[in-house]
């Protein structure tokens, strides 16, 4: 004999039925606990006494609805959803087939539907599942590079940015750095750090913020590198970019423990600005790596030397870029213009491309075939954010306070009003043709009024 399906209530009326058979229970009060009138009770009794536990079972258990959608309907509606809606939700193609086809299903049924014949999958069968990777086995090899903004002072500060430098073989901390934004400048500063405490790494790896990799397809000019990129390059190191955050892991993960635990000992510490964070890092990361860190599976150290001047890092650490010389000897660069002093150097790059060094902490120099050319700024007043500037996602707190501060010093300017022209429009006082009479009357009007005296006063 096979097994018979039934449902929690079928189960509870045998059990009841039965007792109403051996006669320990009376047909009004079985009907009291089935909710059930005496004579259905009496029915069941009669048939369970003659078929058995089968005949409280329903009899449709099994079997396809009456009143399910036909076949050949399903058939066309996933033809529908297939050629034309291959993209859609069950939901919104739901709501698609009344709007446009009139045909009426619920949402649940056409999620069954494409479920089964394919079509469509759930949040959770499209989650990607990532297999953990093994750690790499010298330290230096490879330096996991990631920036976490949060409020790391709490109520106490601003919010801020902490850029966290881990090695991928051991989990130790190699650097911390607290700064405005995410930014190449910000980065610049942290890797100088970063390389004269432990020398050169193998490679970074990070994700595909704009720092490190051109996101632009349709970018023509440059190089195909970033300014950090072409600092790396310089410097001997690879970039690499994680296809997704669970590629970094460990430094995403690290990002989660410092915004517990490095929150929590700044309170302590009572520290509230980025100036005293940075200085209490040091001892901070002595402490972690004490307590988190994992020895490498090899004893070697990958960082190499770094046999540089500080005067040649600095130039490798800097924005670099070209600009052309015009005509007048002007260089224009970030919205401002600067007039090199004439010479016969600087007049020889006239209609060349010269080359520009923004420092964080000296002047900017522009130089032609090495030697810097003097210069004066025509507009030195610091310009503010153009109006609609884009700007990126993670330097937005940092641009925010760039603007609060120029609107508490500088007055609101006042554009022209109208329509915004991207045609010539022609200036001056277009030409007439002839005078009319009526104006050639009001000259007159207006000439004899000056000639004749006014009438004397009464």
């Amino acid at each position: 004999m096979g097994l018979v399906l039934m449902s929690e209530r079928e189960l509870q009326q045998i059990e009841v039925l039965a007792q109403v058979l051996d006669g320990s229970l009376r047909t009004a009060r079985a009907a009291r606990v089935l909710d059930l009138s005496q004579r259905q009770v009496q029915r069941l009794v009669n048939k369970v006494r003659d078929e058995g536990a089968m005949a409280v079972r329903h009899k449709l258990r099994g079997r396809p609805s009456n009143n399910r959608i036909s076949d050949l309907k399903r058939d066309y509606v996933l033809s529908l959803v297939r050629s034309d809606y291959p993209d859609f939700g069950p939901t919104l193609a739901a709501e698609t087939l009344g709007e446009r086809h009139g045909i009426g299903v619920s949402p649940e049924t056409l999620r069954k539907w494409m479920i089964a014949d394919g079509l469509w999958r759930s949040r959770a069968q499209q989650r990607r599942v990532h297999q953990p990777r093994l750690r790499r086995e010298a330290l230096g090899e490879l330096i996991q590079i990631d920036g976490s903004e949060h409020r790391w002072f709490e109520d106490r500060g601003p919010v801020c940015t902490l850029l966290v430098f881990i090695d991928d073989a051991t989990g130790a901390l190699m650097h911390l750095r607290f700064v405005r934004s995410e930014s190449t400048e910000s980065y610049f500063a942290a890797l100088a750090d970063y390389l004269h405490k432990h020398g050169l790494p193998v490679a970074f790896y990070s994700d595909k913020h704009s720092v490190f990799r051109v996101n632009k397809a349709e970018a023509r000019s440059g190089h195909g590198m970033t300014q950090f990129g072409r600092a790396l390059s310089e410097l001997n190191i690879e970039i690499l970019c994680a296809n997704s955050s669970q590629a970094k892991g460990r430094v995403e993960r690290a990002n989660r423990t410092l915004q517990d635990r490095l929150i929590k000992e700044l309170r302590l510490a009572g520290i509230s600005d980025i100036e005293a964070g940075n200085a209490f890092l040091t001892c901070f990361i002595a402490r972690h790596n004490l307590r988190f860190a994992h020895p490498p599976a090899r004893p070697d150290n990958l960082h190499r030397p770094l046999n540089l001047p500080a005067s040649r890092l600095a130039e490798i650490l800097c924005v670099r870029d070209q600009r052309q010389v015009g005509a007048s000897l002007v260089v224009h660069y970030e919205r401002r213009k600067f007039i090199l002093d004439d010479s016969e150097h600087a007049r020889s790059a006239i209609g060349r491309y010269v080359e520009t060094y923004a420092y964080a902490d000296r002047p900017f120099e522009i130089r032609w075939k090495g030697i810097a050319l003097p210069y004066r700024i025509f507009d030195p007043v610091q310009q503010r954010v153009t109006h609609a500037a884009v700007t990126e996602n993670k330097r937005l707190s940092e641009v925010l306070a760039h603007v609060m501060a120029g609107q508490e010093v500088a007055p609101p300017k006042v554009g022209p009003v109208g329509k915004q022209r991207s045609r010539y429009a022609l200036k001056g006082n277009a030409h007439r043709g002839r005078k009319g009479w009526v104006e050639k009357r009001a000259e007159r009007r207006a000439a004899d009024a000056l000639v004749m005296p006014s009438p004397p006063a009464e």
